[in-house]
C-alpha cells in the first residue's frame, strides 16, 4: 500500500520547469480536496464572522421604521378637470419620478422640521449610534486632523452679542436638521403602480411615525398649494390679457367698417352691390343676345322669301303658328287652293278659254298678290324687331363694361376689407377663449381637490426595521465563509511543498519511495541543534533515549509502516544496482533538519535485521547529527581513518542485536575542508576496502543546500536516497539543485517524503488514492518504537 509504482528500469530525465503538470489543471475532484484542507480554516472565519455579527447586533442601537403609503389618483380630481383649462397627465414614470424628487426637495423637508420641531430635538438631532460608526467617525476624525480642509471664511460667533449668536446657532440648527432630514426620508415608487411609499427611520418609534405622517401631510398640503397658486397665477395672467384682447378685437371691428364705408362697399344679403348689379346685367345681356338672335333669323327668313319674288311667294310662306298674321295667310292660302282646285276641275271639263277658268285664274293671281303683300309686310315687322333687339344689345353690353369696372375696383378693396375681418374675427374668437379660460380658472380655485391621497396611513412600529438578526447573522456567516475561503485560496496559493507522491514524480522527475510518518510525541517545532528525527520536540526537549529509539524505529517495528517504506527503498536501489557486489548508498536532502540521518539509521538497520552485511557511515562531518543521536561516545571516527590511512574495522562500532557496523564522525571542532576530505584518494581506499566486506554502505551526508560535501562524495556513491521533508520542503528548491547537479539527480535512486502527518495526508490525496487510508497505520509502530524507549531507559 505504500509502495512506490515504479518501472524496473534506470531513472528519467527531471521534467522541464515550464511543463504543464497534471497538478496545474484544477478539476472539480481538486477542488473538493482542497475545501477539505481549509475546512478548518473556513470554518474559524465562519465563527469569527458570526462572532462579529453578534458583536454588531449587541452594540448597534435598534431602529424603527415608519412607512406611508400615497397614490396619486386622477380621479380625485376629475370635476375639476372638466373645467380645467390646464389639466395635467401623469401617466409617465417622469412624472412619478417628478413627485419623488419633490418628497427629497428642502422645501418639503423645511416644512417638517418647523411642524415638528425637529431642530429642537436632540433625540433626532443626536440619535445614539454604533461602535462600527464610532468607529468610522474616529478614522474620519483622524484623517480630517491629518488632511484639514481648506479653510472657509466664518464669522467669529464670540464676538457677537447674545441675541445675534442665539440667533445663528438656532438657524445653524435648523438647516443641519433640514439637511438631515432630506438625507434620511426614503421615498420610492412600488413596482410599476402609481403608489409612492414615504418612510423614515429612527430609534424612537413614536419620532419615526411623527416624522413620515408629517412628510405625508406636507405633501398633500404642497400639491393643494401647488394647484391653487397656479391656478391664482393663470387667472391674474389671463384677466391682464383679456384687457389687452378686448381692445384689440373692438379697434380691428372699427377699422372693417371704416374701411367699407371710406370705398362704398355696401353689402345686400352678404354680397356687395356692384357685384349684384354686374351679375342682373349678365344675365340680360343674355336674354337680349338670345332675342336678337331669334329675331335676325326670322328676318333674314322672311326677307329671302319676299326677294324671291310673288311667285314663290305662296309654296316658301312658311309661318310659324304663335306669328300674329298667321291666320290670314291661312286664309288666303285656303281660298287659293280652293280656287284652284276649281280652275282644274273647269280646265278639265271645259278647257281652259272657258270664261269661268279665265275668271278662277284671275282670282288666283289677286289672292297670291295678296299672300305676297301679307309677306312683306310681315318682313318689314320682322326687321323692326331685330332692329329694337340689336339696341338693347348693345345697351346691356355698355352697361356691363361699366358693371364690371366697378366691380373690379371694389374687388381690389374687398381684399384689404376681408384682411381687416379675418383680424377681427381671429381677435374676437381668441378673446372668447381666453374669456372662457378665465371663467374656468377662477372657478378652479374653489375645488380644493389635488391628485394625491394617502392609501396607508403610518403606524407605530411594533418591532426594529435594522439590525435584523437573521440577516446580519446570515450575512456576517456568508462573509465570514468568504474570507474563510480567501484565506484558504490564500494558503493554496502559497502551497509550494510536497505532498503526495505524485508531486514527486510530476514536479521533480524521480521515482517515489513511500511516506516516512512523523515518530515519537505531537511535533511542536524544529530543534536546530541536529539532524535527525529528533529535530521536531514538544514543550521539552526529547532525551538521549528517545533519540535512540527513534534510530532503531525499522528494527522494533519491522512491519509499521515506517519500516515498509525503507523496504521499498532497498527494492529500488536493488533494481537500480543490479548486478553490482556491493553498494554504496548515500543519504541526502536538500535543506537542514528533514531527517535524512533518521532515515539513513533506520534503512540500515533494516538491512542488517535482514541479514544483509551493512555500514553505517557518518558522513556529516560539520554536523555529526547521526553519531549524537545514536549516543555514540567515540574517540576516533571517519575523519581519523581517512587522513590515517586506516580500516573500517579500526575505527567501527558493532551493534550487538543486529550486527550493523557504524563508522561514527567525531567532531574536531571547526574544520572547513570536508568536501575535499569526501573526495579525496584517503576516502575511496576507505570505500574499496569495506566493499570488500559488506553487501551494502549506508552514507549520511550533508545537505545539498549549504555545502558541497554530497557533491564531493558523488562519485564514491552508487546511488542517492533523497529525503525531504513533508509539507516543509520547497518543490522549487529540490527542482532548482537537481537541476544543477545533473549528476547527483542522475545517481538518486528515488524520494521519501519524511515526517507525514497521515491525518493530512489525506486531505492532499486524490479520492480512492492510499494516501486516505494511511491513518488506519498511524500508531502500529508507535507503540512498540515507545515501550523500547521506556525499557532502553
Amino acid at each position: 500500500m505504500n509502495y512506490a509504482n515504479f518501472p524496473l528500469d534506470k531513472r528519467k530525465p527531471l521534467p522541464s520547469s515550464d511543463a504543464v503538470s497534471a497538478d496545474d489543471f484544477i478539476d472539480v475532484e481538486r477542488l473538493l480536496s482542497m475545501a477539505a484542507r481549509q475546512a478548518k480554516v473556513v470554518a474559524a472565519c465562519a465563527a469569527i464572522g458570526l462572532f462579529l455579527g453578534v458583536l454588531y447586533l449587541q452594540t448597534t442601537p435598534p431602529t424603527y421604521m415608519a412607512t406611508s403609503r400615497v397614490l396619486i389618483d386622477e380621479g380625485l380630481n376629475k370635476v375639476v378637470d372638466e373645467v380645467s383649462a390646464a389639466s395635467v397627465s401623469m401617466q409617465t414614470d417622469s412624472a412619478i419620478l417628478s413627485q419623488i424628487e419633490i418628497l427629497h426637495s428642502a422645501r418639503l423637508a423645511a416644512v417638517v422640521v418647523d411642524k415638528q420641531k425637529l431642530d429642537q430635538n436632540d433625540a433626532f438631532l443626536y440619535p445614539p449610534t454604533s461602535a462600527v460608526s464610532k468607529a468610522a467617525g474616529f478614522v474620519r476624525g483622524v484623517i480630517r486632523y491629518f488632511r484639514p480642509s481648506p479653510a472657509v471664511g466664518t464669522t467669529d460667533v464670540t464676538r457677537l452679542d447674545p441675541a445675534t449668536r442665539d440667533a445663528m446657532i438656532a438657524s445653524s440648527r435648523r438647516d443641519y436638521a433640514i439637511l438631515k432630514l432630506q438625507n434620511e426620508v426614503q421615498a420610492e415608487r412600488i413596482g410599476r403602480s402609481y403608489v409612492i411609499s414615504i418612510a423614515y427611520q429612527a430609534t424612537d418609534p413614536a419620532l419615526a411615525t411623527a416624522i413620515t405622517k408629517a412628510y405625508a401631510d406636507a405633501y398633500l398640503a404642497d400639491q393643494l398649494d401647488a394647484s391653487f397658486d397656479a391656478t391664482e397665477r393663470a387667472a391674474v395672467w389671463l384677466q391682464g390679457r383679456l384687457t389687452e384682447l378686448r381692445e384689440s378685437s373692438q379697434a380691428a371691428s372699427l377699422a372693417v367698417e371704416k374701411f367699407r364705408a371710406e370705398h362704398g362697399l355696401a353689402v345686400d344679403d352678404g354680397q356687395l352691390i356692384s357685384d349684384k348689379q354686374l351679375s342682373d346685367l349678365n344675365g340680360q345681356l343674355i336674354e337680349a343676345q338670345a332675342d336678337t338672335a331669334r329675331a335676325s333669323a326670322r328676318y333674314q327668313q322672311y326677307k329671302s322669301i319676299v326677294e324671291s319674288g310673288s311667285d314663290n311667294a305662296f309654296r316658301d310662306a312658311a309661318i310659324s303658328a304663335d306669328q300674329p298674321s298667321n291666320s290670314i295667310i291661312s286664309t288666303l292660302k285656303t281660298r287659293y287652293l280652293t280656287v284652284a282646285k276649281r280652275q282644274q276641275d273647269i280646265e278639265a271639263n271645259f278647257g281652259a278659254e272657258h270664261p269661268q277658268a279665265v275668271a278662277l285664274a284671275k282670282e288666283k293671281a289677286d289672292i297670291s298678290a295678296q299672300i305676297f303683300g301679307e309677306l312683306k309686310q310681315l318682313t318689314e315687322s320682322y326687321r323692326n324687331e331685330y332692329e329694337v333687339a340689336l339696341a338693347r344689345e348693345t345697351a346691356l353690353r355698355a352697361n356691363v363694361a361699366l358693371a364690371a369696372g366697378k366691380s373690379s375696383i371694389d374687388n381690389q378693396s374687398q381684399v384689404k376689407l376681408r384682411e381687416l375681418e379675418q383680424k377681427a374675427t381671429a381677435l374676437s374668437t381668441l378673446y372668447q377663449t381666453f374669456l372662457g379660460r378665465y371663467e374656468e380658472a377662477s372657478q378652479q380655485q374653489s375645488f380644493p381637490v389635488g391628485k394625491i391621497r394617502v392609501i396607508s396611513d403610518a403606524t407605530l412600529p411594533q418591532s426594529a426595521a435594522t439590525p435584523r438578526t437573521s440577516i446580519v447573522l446570515g450575512l456576517s456567516l456568508v462573509l465570514g465563509v468568504m474570507m474563510g475561503a480567501g484565506v484558504g485560496g490564500l494558503n493554496e496559493f502559497r502551497e509550494r511543498f510536497f505532498r503526495t507522491g505524485e508531486d514527486v514524480r510530476d514536479r521533480v522527475g524521480l521515482k517515489f519511495l513511500g511516506y516516512l510518518p512523523i515518530i515519537g510525541s505531537k511535533v511542536a517545532k524544529d530543534d536546530k541543534r541536529d539532524d535527525g528525527q529528533a529535530d521536531v520536540k514538544t514543550a521539552q526537549s526529547p532525551s538521549a533515549a528517545e533519540r535512540r529509539a527513534r534510530m532503531r524505529v525499522s528494527i522494533d517495528a519491522p512491519a509499521s509502516m515506517f519500516s515498509e517504506t525503507l523496504r521499498s527503498a532497498k527494492i529500488a536501489f536493488d533494481v537500480v544496482m543490479e548486478g553490482q557486489g556491493s553498494r554504496v548508498i548515500g543519504v541526502i536532502s536538500v535543506l537542514p533538519g528533514e531527517g535524512k540521518s533518521t532515515v539513513a539509521a533506520n534503512l540500515a538497520g533494516l538491512l542488517a535485521a535482514n541479514g544483509s552485511k551493512t555500514l553505517l557511515v557518518d558522513g556529516d562531518l560539520r554536523k555529526p547529527g547521526l553519531s549524537r543521536s545514536l549516543g555514540m561516545e567515540a574517540e576516533q571516527g571517519l575523519m581519523e581513518a581517512v587522513v590515517s590511512g586506516q580500516t573500517w574495522q579500526s575505527v567501527g562500532k558493532i551493534d550487538r542485536q543486529t550486527k550493523l557496523a557504524i563508522v561514527p564522525a567525531v567532531p574536531r571542532g571547526h574544520f572547513s575542508h570536508t568536501s575535499e576530505l569526501l573526495s579525496s584518494a584517503g576516502m575511496r581506499r576507505f570505500i574499496d576496502n569495506a566493499k570488500e566486506t559488506f553487501e551494502y554502505i549506508i552514507v549520511d551526508l550533508p545537505p545539498l543546500g549549504p555545502v558541497v560535501d554530497a557533491k564531493a562524495f558523488a562519485p564514491l556513491a552508487d546511488g542517492f536516497v533523497l529525503v525531504t521533508e513533508w509539507g516543509r520542503t520547497p518543490r522549487a528548491m529540490v527542482q532548482s539543485i537537481l537541476s544543477s547537479e545533473p549528476y547527483i539527480a542522475n545517481k538518486i535512486v528515488g524520494v521519501v517524503l519524511n515526517k507525514v502527518d497521515l491525518k493530512k495526508l489525506a486531505k492532499y490525496g486524490s479520492i480512492g488514492g492510499s494516501e486516505k487510508f494511511f491513518d488506519r497505520y498511524s500508531s502500529y509502530y508507535l507503540e512498540k518504537s515507545e515501550a523500547r524507549t521506556k525499557a532502553n531507559t
